[in-house]
Protein backbone atom coordinates (compact mmCIF):
# COMPACT_ATOMS: atom_id res chain seq x y z
CA UNK A 1 0.00 0.00 0.00
CA UNK A 2 1.25 3.41 -0.85
CA UNK A 3 2.19 5.65 1.97
CA UNK A 4 -0.28 8.56 0.44
CA UNK A 5 -3.04 6.10 0.53
CA UNK A 6 -2.21 4.76 3.92
CA UNK A 7 -2.48 8.75 5.15
CA UNK A 8 -5.87 8.96 3.17
CA UNK A 9 -6.99 6.14 4.97
CA UNK A 10 -6.01 6.94 8.54
CA UNK A 11 -7.03 10.62 8.05
CA UNK A 12 -10.41 9.76 7.40
CA UNK A 13 -10.79 7.39 10.22
CA UNK A 14 -9.59 9.69 12.59
CA UNK A 15 -12.20 12.04 11.59
CA UNK A 16 -15.19 9.31 11.34
CA UNK A 17 -13.59 8.87 15.11
CA UNK A 18 -13.91 12.68 15.78
CA UNK A 19 -17.36 12.93 14.30
CA UNK A 20 -18.48 9.68 16.15
CA UNK A 21 -17.34 12.06 19.82
CA UNK A 22 -19.67 14.76 18.43
CA UNK A 23 -23.10 12.74 18.37
CA UNK A 24 -25.96 13.19 20.09
CA UNK A 25 -26.45 11.54 22.59
CA UNK A 26 -29.81 9.51 23.93
CA UNK A 27 -30.97 10.66 26.93
CA UNK A 28 -34.49 9.96 26.95
CA UNK A 29 -33.60 6.36 26.13
CA UNK A 30 -30.58 5.81 28.59
CA UNK A 31 -32.58 6.89 31.33
CA UNK A 32 -35.19 4.70 31.11
CA UNK A 33 -33.31 1.32 29.97
CA UNK A 34 -33.91 -1.89 30.74
CA UNK A 35 -36.91 -0.72 33.34
CA UNK A 36 -39.54 -2.83 30.50
CA UNK A 37 -37.40 -6.20 31.82
CA UNK A 38 -37.64 -4.59 35.66
CA UNK A 39 -41.63 -4.27 34.85
CA UNK A 40 -42.13 -7.94 33.93
CA UNK A 41 -39.82 -9.17 36.68
CA UNK A 42 -42.02 -7.58 39.41
CA UNK A 43 -44.92 -8.48 37.80
CA UNK A 44 -44.33 -12.04 37.90
CA UNK A 45 -43.08 -12.39 41.95
CA UNK A 46 -45.55 -13.30 43.63
CA UNK A 47 -43.80 -12.58 46.68
CA UNK A 48 -40.78 -10.44 47.02
CA UNK A 49 -40.15 -10.54 50.55
CA UNK A 50 -40.31 -14.38 50.41
CA UNK A 51 -36.25 -15.43 51.11
CA UNK A 52 -37.04 -13.26 54.39
CA UNK A 53 -39.44 -16.01 55.73
CA UNK A 54 -39.32 -19.29 56.80
CA UNK A 55 -43.72 -19.30 55.65
CA UNK A 56 -44.70 -22.57 53.54
CA UNK A 57 -45.22 -22.42 49.47
CA UNK A 58 -48.82 -22.21 48.79
CA UNK A 59 -49.79 -23.53 45.53
CA UNK A 60 -49.05 -27.37 44.15
CA UNK A 61 -48.15 -30.03 46.98
CA UNK A 62 -45.11 -31.57 46.17
CA UNK A 63 -45.97 -34.59 44.83
CA UNK A 64 -48.57 -33.28 42.45
CA UNK A 65 -45.71 -31.20 41.23
CA UNK A 66 -43.37 -34.30 41.12
CA UNK A 67 -45.85 -36.49 38.61
CA UNK A 68 -46.61 -33.03 36.90
CA UNK A 69 -42.80 -32.90 36.25
CA UNK A 70 -42.43 -36.44 35.38
CA UNK A 71 -45.33 -36.51 33.20
CA UNK A 72 -43.79 -33.34 31.41
CA UNK A 73 -40.61 -34.98 30.91
CA UNK A 74 -42.07 -38.31 29.41
CA UNK A 75 -43.68 -36.27 27.02
CA UNK A 76 -40.60 -35.55 25.42
CA UNK A 77 -39.21 -39.65 25.17
CA UNK A 78 -42.07 -41.43 22.98
CA UNK A 79 -43.88 -39.30 20.41
CA UNK A 80 -47.98 -38.78 20.76
CA UNK A 81 -49.57 -41.24 18.97
CA UNK A 82 -51.27 -40.35 15.38
CA UNK A 83 -54.66 -40.09 15.02
CA UNK A 84 -56.41 -41.04 11.66
CA UNK A 85 -57.20 -37.37 9.48
CA UNK A 86 -60.01 -37.15 7.12
CA UNK A 87 -58.72 -35.07 4.53
CA UNK A 88 -60.81 -33.69 1.75
CA UNK A 89 -59.75 -32.67 -1.43
CA UNK A 90 -55.33 -33.87 -0.74
CA UNK A 91 -54.40 -35.90 -3.71
CA UNK A 92 -54.82 -36.78 -7.39
CA UNK A 93 -58.62 -38.02 -6.82
CA UNK A 94 -60.42 -36.59 -9.77
CA UNK A 95 -62.04 -32.77 -8.78
CA UNK A 96 -61.75 -31.65 -12.61
CA UNK A 97 -65.08 -30.85 -14.69
CA UNK A 98 -64.69 -33.21 -17.56
CA UNK A 99 -63.27 -36.95 -18.33
CA UNK A 100 -60.12 -37.64 -19.10
CA UNK A 101 -60.85 -40.48 -21.19
CA UNK A 102 -62.56 -39.76 -24.72
CA UNK A 103 -65.79 -41.36 -25.78
CA UNK A 104 -64.96 -41.24 -29.66
CA UNK A 105 -68.46 -38.83 -30.22
CA UNK A 106 -68.64 -35.35 -29.79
Amino acid sequence: MHTSTFKYILSALIASVAMAGCATKTPMLDDHFGEAVNAAKAQQTINPDASTTNEAVFGVDGAAADAAVDTYHKSFTQPPATTNVFNIGVGNTGGGTGSSSSSGTR
